[in-house]
C-alpha cells in the first residue's frame, strides 16, 4: 500500500558494481529512521551490483531480474516501492540525501508541480581537452538548462508518475519523461544536486553522444505517431540558432563550439546505420566515467 509520508528511491543498476557504492552511501549519509524507501534493481548484472547494495542494509532492499533492461528494472521496482513523492535515480551519479528532501519539498510546496530535477554539477577534471569544451557548451544550451533530462535523477508526485508510467520502453527514457510535463508542471531545483560524471575520452564521448542521437531518432518517431495532426511536439534538440545565440553572448566560446558541432556531425554519423536498421536496443555505455 502507498503512502504519502514514505519517499520512495528506485535505482535501475546493470552491472554498477564500481559505483553503486558512493550513490548508496550518499543517500543514506541521513540517519534518519523516517529515511527513503530504497529499492535497487539489478537487472542482468554479472557482477557484484546486487551484493555490495545489500551490504548497505536493511533501508536498501535488492531485487535482482535476469533481463539487462533499465525499462522493466523501473517497472518492477514500482511494484516493489511503497510511496510517493518518488524518485528515479541512475547508478552512476551521485545524489544525497539532503538533495532528495529538497526535491520533494519543492513538489510538496506546489500542487502544480509533478516533475523536478537537481542541479547538475559535471566535474570536468581529468577529461581530454575536447571533452571539456564539449561540455562547457553543452551546459550552457537552453533546453540542457531547462530540461529534466541528462541528470540522473526525477522526482514525481504520484500524478505524475501516471503520466511517466503510460509511457511505452524508450531509449531516451529520461528526455520522454522530461517533455511529458509542461514548463509549468516541471521544475529543477537549484537547492538539490546532483553529480554527473562525463566520459574522460573523445572516443567515450562520441560512443555517448552516437546512443544519445540514436535515442533521440525514437523518440521523435514516437512523438511524429503520437502527436500527428496536432501540431509541433515539443523538441530538446540543439539548433544552429541556440550556437549562434551562444556565440554572439559569448564570442570566446567559438572554439569550444567548433569542437561540439563536430561532436555532432560524428554522433549524427555514427548512428545512422542503427537509426536504419531501428536497432533502438543496443547500449553503448561510457566506461571511463565509472573507473
Amino acid at each position: 500500500m502507498h503512502t504519502a509520508r514514505v519517499t520512495s528511491i528506485v535505482i535501475p543498476a546493470h552491472n554498477e558494481g564500481r559505483v553503486i557504492g558512493r550513490l548508496l552511501d550518499a543517500l543514506l549519509a541521513d540517519t534518519s529512521s523516517c529515511g527513503p524507501d530504497i529499492v535497487v534493481v539489478c537487472n542482468g548484472c554479472t557482477d557484484d551490483t546486487a551484493r555490495i547494495a545489500a551490504a548497505h542494509g536493511d533501508r536498501v532492499r535488492v531485487v535482482e531480474i535476469p533481463t539487462p533492461s533499465k525499462h522493466t528494472a523501473l517497472r518492477v521496482g514500482d511494484e516493489h516501492a511503497r510511496g510517493f513523492p518518488r524518485l528515479y535515480v541512475d547508478a552512476d551519479v551521485v545524489v544525497g540525501a539532503a538533495d532528495v528532501r529538497a526535491l520533494t519539498g519543492a513538489l510538496a510546496g506546489d500542487p502544480a508541480l509533478l516533475a523536478a530535477a537537481p542541479g547538475r554539477d559535471v566535474p570536468l577534471t581529468g577529461c581530454s581537452w575536447p571533452v571539456r569544451a564539449y561540455y562547457r557548451v553543452w551546459q550552457l544550451l537552453p533546453a540542457v538548462r531547462e530540461g529534466l533530462f541528462g541528470r540522473g535523477v526525477i522526482a514525481v508526485t504520484e500524478q505524475g508518475h501516471r503520466r511517466i508510467a503510460a509511457l511505452p520502453p524508450l531509449m531516451a527514457d529520461d528526455l520522454a519523461a522530461s517533455l511529458a510535463f509542461g514548463p509549468g508542471e516541471r521544475r529543477v531545483v537549484g537547492a538539490a544536486r546532483v553529480v554527473v560524471r562525463p566520459p574522460r575520452t573523445w572516443a567515450d564521448l562520441i560512443r555517448r553522444k552516437v546512443r544519445a542521437a540514436t535515442s533521440s531518432a525514437e523518440f521523435e518517431r514516437f512523438q511524429a505517431a503520437r502527436e500527428a495532426g496536432a501540431g509541433a511536439a515539443p523538441s530538446a534538440r540543439t539548433a544552429a540558432s541556440d550556437l549562434r545565440a551562444l556565440l554572439r553572448a559569448r564570442p570566446a566560446l567559438a572554439p569550444d563550439v567548433a569542437v561540439f558541432a563536430a561532436a555532432a556531425l560524428a554522433a549524427r554519423r555514427g548512428s545512422r546505420r542503427a537509426i536504419r536498421d531501428q536497432d533502438f536496443s543496443t547500449w553503448l555505455r561510457d566506461e571511463s566515467s565509472r573507473q
